[in-house]
């Protein structure tokens, strides 16, 4: 049977200050590996955002989706399926967040004060989804771990962007003791990234609705793919 590959956590140059590749050229590699599906979760303005931050709220917001609604356009065109999706920063922690859109942003400029606790009631209100995205990440630019397990939905246990393999293998013991829901992602910044991460699936993902639901289902395995090569090894769920 045919899996379906999503890719749940990229950035754009667009959107995040870290990012090299524009939303397009992120959808043009990810078509060209075999993806079906990708988010685009570029650092929202508590993070390493792109964006003038002096920029009034909605042109802000304007800004801040032009990334993936660059990629949409461009998925669009080659039959590439591209969701949104955001990484809200917290300190030290990072929460991937899907199932709210740019018109949620724009009516809610009090997003502005950097609660995270508002943030994520609103968000779950909204009936959205908060990742923990590399909980155990270790970098110069990190002071802490912060651990927040009350606000978190899913953790992300596979990050192929961590420089070490005990930062995922201390995600997937975080899991276990919560018995969270469990995803992965590349954290794709740039094209030639090396080994990506894929949600792999039975049914192709083309809602934000079907990837929440995979995760919280657990209907889902988590594959690394070698940018040069087809797929090398997989860990299943």
């Amino acid at each position: 049977m045919k899996k379906h590959l999503c890719e749940a956590h990229l950035h754009t140059s667009e959107g995040s200050a870290c990012a090299s590749v524009s939303g397009a050229e992120q959808a043009e590699r990810y078509r060209a590996l075999g993806y079906d599906t990708i988010f685009v979760t570029d650092h929202f303005f508590n993070g390493n955002s792109a964006v003038d931050r002096s920029l009034p709220w909605e042109e802000r917001i304007n800004a801040y989706c032009r990334g993936f609604e660059n990629a949409q356009a461009r998925g669009k065109e080659i039959g590439l399926t591209v969701l949104f999706g955001i990484e809200y920063t917290y300190g030290s922690a990072d929460f991937l967040t899907y199932g709210v859109d740019k018109r949620w942003l724009v009516s809610h400029p009090e997003l502005e004060d950097n609660d995270f606790f508002r943030y994520a009631a609103l968000v779950h209100e909204a009936g959205g989804f908060l990742v923990h995205a590399h909980p155990f990440r270790r970098a110069g630019y990190l002071r802490e771990i912060r651990l927040i397990p009350d606000y978190t939905d899913a953790v992300e246990i596979i990050n192929t962007h961590n420089k070490d393999g005990l930062s995922n293998e201390r995600a997937k013991w975080y899991a276990r003791q919560f018995d969270f829901c469990v995803t992965g992602g590349t954290d794709n910044h740039d094209v030639p990234a090396g080994e990506f991460c894929a949600v792999c699936t039975e049914k192709k993902i083309t809602t934000v609705s079907d990837y929440i639901s995979a995760v919280k289902n657990r209907k889902l395995t988590l594959e690394t793919i070698q940018f040069e090569s087809e797929m090398q090894t997989a860990e299943h769920i």
